[in-house]
């Protein structure tokens, strides 16, 4: 039988699968370490290695999307399968969706020279949280 990558797949219903899904879209971005991290206190058993086969079959079969990858490498899950674009917290590596203006976009390619954005963007900075936590140890400290 000739399969079609384009065709919908129709699999058996997985708790895991389901509970995969649960987590990710609670959590908005999850790696595999934490979404087996929430997943074993329901399921003490569950393998490393089944939530990573769980994870690329909901990524194969269109139920999860790629995010920009942590600073240490780790893969992470999107539960938003429409575009957009991302903020990642340079501090905590928190990651928020987001979505750049077509204005912005036209800026950021005529600051390139003219070079056209065809993905998703990353803007990197420091989230609101960690600001505010900055500021509470410069004022600890006597910083102003």
């Amino acid at each position: 039988m000739v399969y079609n990558k384009n065709m919908p797949v129709n699999r058996r219903k997985s708790l895991y699968a389901d509970e995969v899904m649960r987590i990710v879209r609670t959590q908005g971005h999850a790696t595999n370490q934490e979404i087996a991290r929430i997943l074993r206190k329901h399921f003490p058993a569950v393998s490393d290695t089944t939530v990573h086969r769980v994870t690329q079959r909901l990524f194969d079969d269109g139920m999860l999307a790629k995010a920009p990858m942590t600073c240490a490498g780790c893969l992470r899950y999107d539960s938003n399968l429409n575009p957009h674009d991302h903020f990642e917290c340079r501090c905590c590596g928190g990651i928020r969706d987001i979505i750049v203006s077509p204005a912005a976009r036209h800026d950021i390619e005529q600051a390139l020279g003219g070079c056209r954005i065809t993905g998703q963007l990353t803007i990197q900075g420091n989230c609101q949280s960690c600001l505010d936590d900055l500021n509470k140890k410069e004022d600890k400290n006597g910083i102003i």
